[in-house]
C-alpha cells in the first residue's frame, strides 16, 4: 500500500538536492508517482542534459512505485479542471491529487497553490 503521492516538483527537489530534500526522502519508502508526473520528471532531466541510460538508473534506483494512470484517473483528473483553474494546476498536478485521493494518501509537491484548491487529497508541500 502507497503512503504517499510524489507529485514532479517533489521528485525534482529531492534529485536536484533543493530545500525540502529531506521531507521527500522521508515520503520516499512506500511512495508512489503518476506515470504522467514520471514523465514530466524524465522530459526535465532530459532538458538539463541527462542522457537516458543514466536517468534511467537514477529513477529506478529509487524504487519509487509509479502507477499508471489509466481511466478513472483520467476521469478524475478532468473532472478537477473547475475547481482547480483559477489555482492554474496543470494536467500533471491533476493526474497527482487524482491518484493521491484514490489512493487516500497524502499529495507532495513543492506548489504552494494545491493548498487553495479543494480536491479531496490531503496535500503536504515541501521546500521552497
Amino acid at each position: 500500500m502507497a503512503s504517499a503521492v510524489l507529485d514532479a516538483s517533489a521528485l525534482l527537489v529531492l534529485l536536484k538536492g533543493e530545500p525540502g530534500t529531506d521531507e521527500v526522502a522521508e515520503a520516499l519508502p512506500g511512495a508512489v508517482i503518476s506515470a504522467v508526473n514520471l514523465a514530466e520528471v524524465v522530459g526535465k532531466l532530459v532538458d538539463s542534459g541527462m542522457p537516458e541510460e543514466a536517468l534511467r538508473g537514477l529513477l529506478e534506483g529509487l524504487s519509487l512505485g509509479v502507477a499508471p494512470f489509466d481511466q478513472g484517473d483520467a476521469y478524475a483528473a478532468g473532472l478537477l479542471r473547475a475547481p482547480t483553474r483559477r489555482a492554474g494546476l496543470s494536467l500533471g498536478d491533476r493526474a497527482c491529487l487524482a491518484l493521491a485521493t484514490r489512493l487516500d494518501v497524502p499529495a507532495v509537491t513543492t506548489d504552494r497553490a494545491w493548498k487553495r484548491v479543494r480536491s479531496g487529497a490531503t496535500v503536504r508541500v515541501v521546500g521552497r
